[in-house]
């Protein structure tokens, strides 16, 4: 390795390394343009004065739904006074002390004390100061799903769509942001005559779409002619292979800090070789944790079956040990698929229809199964 190829201990192959985060707001936001339309037609009415529409926001993770409400959230309150939006992480806040909390922080600039005050005395200042100004509330729940599994999400709801009752002109809506499209939300029927939301889609990023992100993340974060494009090109096929763009913006960090410890001043294949080897390992056992009872019991059966595992017979043995349904099987089996555990691969006609092999994606070894 020549001098010139040698990185000094105070240089960096970084020039913003947040670009990376998670939490990072790119300047140009391409491709999600109509969604984006959509959810600023369901607030305008608010910005004049009226009532805001509510929306179920859906998509699989990493396709952009939780950066294009903050962007729209960040316009609006950009261009009027008259609309309070609140983003909430619903992984974090699931009681309605916690979410309404953060709503009062949004609204008076602290978050109000933890104890010694009733939820009714946090509620009543909320909607009292909205009334009085003549303001909208606009919430966002992102990852609603846990507000279910935490039975807090009729209560949540509740609150917000049926406040006018109780404080006559405060008009609010709800974004309900799901990513877990297999999950099935059931609200009480008080909730389902006030929210009537409109479905705005989220598809998966095609290639090109990916490859022109990830480059406009290499620009921010990197310096310049640190990244080949020919290991971009590796990283964006990586990451339309796994179907979530977050692998490719973290594998980008990672390339980047392999390259830095052996003090290169470009990523080379060797750094993206190695950033692959243990950016899987991390990345299987994340989703391994995050199966349900149902999924880890079919993919057991799977690591174990002996000889080529065909869907119908799968499905028969899935039956007769859980006391499942043929459909509840294939939803999981199309779930243990989506999530990139197993291919299925058509191999013709079944009794069933087109007949299915079904092959692992990992080593179960690896990973203790």
């Amino acid at each position: 390795m020549g001098i010139e190829d040698i990185l000094m201990y105070d240089e960096s192959l970084f020039q913003d390394i947040n670009a990376f985060d998670p939490d990072y707001m790119p300047p140009n936001y391409n491709f999600r343009d109509t969604q984006m339309e959509a959810m600023a037609m369901s607030i305008r009415p608010a910005m004049r004065g009226g009532q805001p529409s509510n929306a179920i926001v859906l998509g699989s993770p990493a396709t952009g739904k939780t950066t294009a409400i903050r962007k729209v959230f960040e316009l609006v309150e950009k261009n009027t006074e008259k609309v309070v939006c609140v983003y909430i992480n619903c992984q974090i806040h699931t009681t309605r002390f916690g979410i309404f909390s953060q709503v009062y922080k949004k609204i008076f600039g602290h978050i109000p004390p933890e104890t010694g005050i009733p939820f009714s005395r946090i509620y009543d200042q909320i909607m009292q100061d909205l009334q009085r100004k003549s303001k909208s509330l606009i919430i966002a729940f992102d990852d609603v799903n846990y507000l279910f599994q935490s039975k807090t999400a009729n209560k949540v709801f509740y609150d917000v769509l049926r406040a006018y009752e109780e404080y006559p002109g405060v008009k609010t809506s709800i974004f309900a942001i799901l990513s877990d499209l297999e999950f099935k939300y059931a609200f009480d029927k008080n909730v389902n005559t006030v929210f009537i939301p409109q479905e705005i889609n989220f598809p998966l990023y095609t290639y090109s779409e990916i490859e022109n992100i990830l480059r406009d993340r290499v620009k921010a974060g990197f310096f310049p002619n640190v990244l080949p494009d020919d290991i971009l090109e590796q990283v964006a096929m990586y990451t339309e292979e796994n179907g979530d763009l977050r692998i490719g913006i973290n594998l980008l960090k990672s390339c980047g800090n392999i390259a830095e410890a052996s003090a290169s001043r470009e990523i080379t294949q060797e750094h993206f070789d190695k950033a692959i080897d243990s950016l899987v390992s991390i990345n299987v056992r994340e989703t391994l944790n995050s199966l349900n009872d149902a999924e880890t019991e079919l993919l057991k059966i799977i690591v174990d079956w002996d000889g080529v595992c065909k869907a119908g017979e799968l499905g028969e043995m899935y039956i007769e040990k859980t006391g499942s349904s043929y459909a509840s099987f294939n939803r999981t089996l199309d779930k243990l698929e989506f999530v990139r555990l197993v291919d299925t691969k058509f191999t013709g006609k079944g009794v069933r229809g087109n007949s299915r092999e079904i092959i692992l994606r990992f080593n179960p070894e690896d990973y203790g199964i």
